[in-house]
């Protein structure tokens, strides 16, 4: 009897801490180094080119701060047990990408600044509405046609927009942005509830041939059928970017769910093919391609001196970077978009790029471990899809400008210029808190179950 008076008292101690995790003290202070960071950046820049402090800076940071404390403060009401680093990496990467902007496109650092706020109330009400990202999977087919109805905007004569000879834009009156940003995430969420629902099935060798046992084919008929559906269509809107990211997210989700290296194997086959197909079918690819074995010919026959450029501006920055504001990458075409990491990289250095690399790495990281703990296949795999199209995106702009992989043109996630993509990245954000927070409610909730048990 005295061994269980002394147990007792403990249950009520620890069914409070449980009760005192909603605070989010730990995002605020990151949220206020990220401010302090940004702030400073801008300052450095302004003195760098201009050799004065910006004249509206205390705008500048009063918009960041009350953008950035909306957000957060709509976390506190909606999602108040989720992930708190994931709204102050975004925060910083946003920030660091729209003081390269602003340093090279006034204009379009302005059309940036409206959209970063426009992002922040996407997030907001994403999180008001989507109160559980499992009702989601009652909608899968409709998701499905949602993704393709967006794949098959831009084709539509007189609302499709061709540029760089990439047809992903649609231009309504004076708006234009890229659907495909969204179609994306539809897509993680239809391939999310298909595996999850014939994980078994995917899984589990069934049918004989010959000595060997494979899976049904009926069972990767209709995901086969969405995958190769959605990459005629951006073989028709001439885009391997996009292509690309949606194979690898295809074969990524396919692989986790079913753990088997066979889908790896066949995925690689099926990627070599269709990259020599398309490499003869299409011009754009073949012309990426010819880019990457070859910047500095390919500079000199057809004008194309983006990739060298990048590549000397790099070189320019060394191991520190030339300094905020001090840099001389304003000649490469498209540089607060296709190659701001180049921008980034000359202007803050090695270890400007080590830190960009690194926050993504910690982004992607922590949108795994939210998948780790979730308590369904479909929000498991939901969350992993995110990530890997966060961490994908990031990788083959980067690997791109580093001629690592073929340069696809696809926008750094929150640091290059776009209202679509930045619209598209918070919304991951925002998708992926929720997630995090059913995960620590639920969890929480299995705990104080237990420690009432304990305690009759």
């Amino acid at each position: 009897m005295a061994k269980h008076a002394t147990i007792e008292p403990a249950a009520p101690r620890q069914a409070g801490r449980v009760r005192h995790g909603t605070s989010r003290s730990t995002e605020l202070t990151l949220m206020a180094l990220a401010w302090l960071i940004v702030t400073a950046f801008y300052t450095l820049a302004s003195l760098g080119a201009k050799g004065h402090i910006p004249s509206r800076l205390w705008i500048f940071l009063l918009s960041i701060v009350v953008v950035s404390l909306g957000m957060h403060f709509a976390i506190r009401r909606f999602a108040p047990n989720a992930s708190q680093i994931l709204l102050p990496i975004a925060t910083l990467l946003n920030g660091v990408g729209y003081v390269e902007i602003a340093r090279w496109n006034p204009t379009r650092a302005a059309y940036q600044a409206v959209w970063f706020l426009i992002s922040a109330v996407a997030l907001v009400l994403t999180l008001a509405i989507v109160r559980h990202v499992r009702d989601l999977d009652r909608y899968r087919y409709l998701t499905l046609l949602a993704a393709i109805g967006l794949l098959l905007l831009p084709l539509v004569p007189h609302i499709g927009v061709q540029v760089y000879g990439a047809r992903l834009w649609v231009k309504v009156g004076p708006i234009s942005f890229q659907p495909v940003e969204i179609a994306k995430i539809l897509l993680v969420f239809f391939f999310a509830s298909y595996f999850a629902a014939n994980r078994e099935l995917l899984s589990t060798p069934t049918q004989r041939i010959g000595r060997h046992n494979i899976v049904p084919p009926k069972v990767l008929l209709p995901i086969l059928a969405a995958w190769g559906f959605s990459m005629a269509i951006l073989g028709a809107e001439n885009d391997i970017g996009f292509a690309l990211l949606l194979f690898a997210l295809f074969i990524s989700l396919l692989w986790v769910t079913t753990g088997l290296k066979t889908y790896v194997i066949l995925g690689a086959g099926l990627f070599a093919g269709g990259s020599f197909l398309a490499a003869q079918m299409f011009t754009q690819v073949h012309a990426r391609v010819t880019l990457w074995f070859d910047p500095w010919t390919t500079c000199i026959h057809l004008g194309s001196c983006q990739l060298a450029e990048g590549w000397f501006s790099l070189a320019a920055g060394g191991v520190t970077g030339t300094g905020l504001g001090l840099g001389q990458s304003g000649n490469i075409p498209e540089i607060t978009s296709d190659m701001i990491f180049a921008a980034v990289g000359e202007e803050l250095g090695f270890l400007g790029i080590i830190l960009v690399l690194s926050l993504f790495a910690v982004f992607v990281g922590e949108g795994f471990r939210i998948a780790q703990r979730a308590h369904s296949d479909y929000d498991r795999l939901a969350a992993t899809g995110l990530s890997a199209l966060m961490g994908f995106q990031a990788f083959f702009i980067m690997a791109g400008v580093l001629r690592i992989l073929p340069f696809t043109g696809i926008t750094l996630p929150f640091m290059a210029y776009g209202g679509s993509s930045l619209f598209a990245n918070y919304l991951i954000v925002a998708l992926l808190l929720r997630i995090s927070d059913e995960n620590a409610t639920e969890r929480r909730g299995g705990e104080i179950i237990a420690v009432k048990f304990a305690q009759t």
